[in-house]
């Protein structure tokens, strides 16, 4: 029976016999970090929790070296300026294709040291430069702040590209979860806006619909990382309690909102098999076939929201290597 009531609780501990999680996955989840968002309070915790779990994780050994910057940027409309970090090869020469990475966190978690470990081993394999955006969270800054904090930072990124040492006509945007729902919105906006040319969009288990009414998000209320629970708390965190699900919502919060998806550069989605969101990215990437957009859809059996954590496991390596095949390929890095 799917549970859909705003104030469906938490489920019983998680029964594994449920799913049909990979086997390589199973041993590591009692080691997972358990996200629970339902208040302040909780959220206040979450957050220390990811501060304390990111100080004790090793860094990225790279094989090149990597210099990495700090900046602050214009923020939108007289708003407080942008953090963003810049990763690129040291002593590289000559323009590199450029990504715009957007972390995840469900609106309401998350930093610049999300996104080193993403983006360190694909500055290092790749060669490619990374601008990542530190916007600023929900509910302390809700919808339209976060996404105006990544366009600013997304103009300022394409109007810099001779001095980052990006190629213009090859800079993209992309980002995990709550980020790839960021990244496709930054994406529309870019559209209709007149704004920076992307071309291409990688979009990582993205975070786009605030109806939750797809099946896997009524289905899957106790999923390990992230269920239907948090998903309510998130998209109340980012839009306001009580815009949810409404008909007001604008797509630049809620992509899937969007009726037009035509003129989007050639795009990547991804989505894990018990994954909450896994169907309105599958949606997403349909529509926006439909719309003539070059489209790639990929999609991991066995794997849960998050569950890339687990780096051991056959599941977690081929997902890696396909994502940086993909951005080799949609970014036409040299081989």
């Amino acid at each position: 029976m799917w549970l859909v009531r705003d104030d469906v609780p938490m489920a019983e501990p998680w029964d594994m016999s449920k799913y049909a999680i990979d086997p390589e996955l199973l041993p590591w989840l009692d080691m997972l970090p358990t996200i629970a968002l339902t208040d302040a309070e909780s959220l206040a915790e979450k957050r220390a929790s990811l501060d304390e779990m990111g100080s004790v994780l090793p860094p990225y050994d790279a094989t090149n070296a990597i210099d990495v910057r700090d900046e602050l940027v214009p923020g939108p409309d007289g708003a407080p300026e942008v953090p963003v970090r810049v990763y690129r090869r040291a002593g590289q020469e000559g323009a590199q294709p450029g990504l715009f990475y957007i972390h995840g966190g469900g609106f309401v978690i998350g930093g610049l040291e999300m996104a080193d470990r993403f983006a360190m081993p694909v500055v290092d394999e790749l060669g490619i430069v990374v601008v990542a955006v530190d916007y600023r969270l929900a509910p302390e800054t809700p919808f339209p702040g976060p996404v105006e904090d990544c366009y600013a930072a997304l103009v300022w990124t394409a109007n810099k590209a001779s001095e980052l040492g990006i190629d213009p006509a090859r800079l993209a945007v992309g980002g995990e979860s709550a980020g790839g729902g960021l990244s496709a919105a930054t994406a529309l906006l870019a559209r209709d806006r007149g704004g920076p040319a992307l071309s291409y969009q990688y979009l990582w288990i993205p975070e786009l619909d605030d109806r939750l009414e797809t099946e896997s998000m009524r289905a899957y209320v106790d999923t390990p990382l992230w269920n239907y629970p948090n998903a309510v708390f998130s998209w109340d965190s980012y839009l306001g309690e009580g815009k949810r699900g409404t008909a007001d919502v604008s797509p630049y919060a809620a992509p899937a909102r969007a009726t037009d998806l035509s003129g989007l550069p050639p795009t990547v989605v991804t989505v894990c098999q018990f994954d909450p969101l896994r169907d309105e990215g599958l949606e997403y990437a349909r529509r926006l076939s439909q719309a003539n957009v070059p489209t790639e859809l990929r999609g991991y059996a066995g794997t849960f929201h998050g569950s890339s954590l687990v780096g051991d496991a056959a599941v977690t390596q081929r997902a890696a290597a396909d994502q940086l095949e993909d951005l080799r390929r949609g970014l036409e890095v040299a081989s």
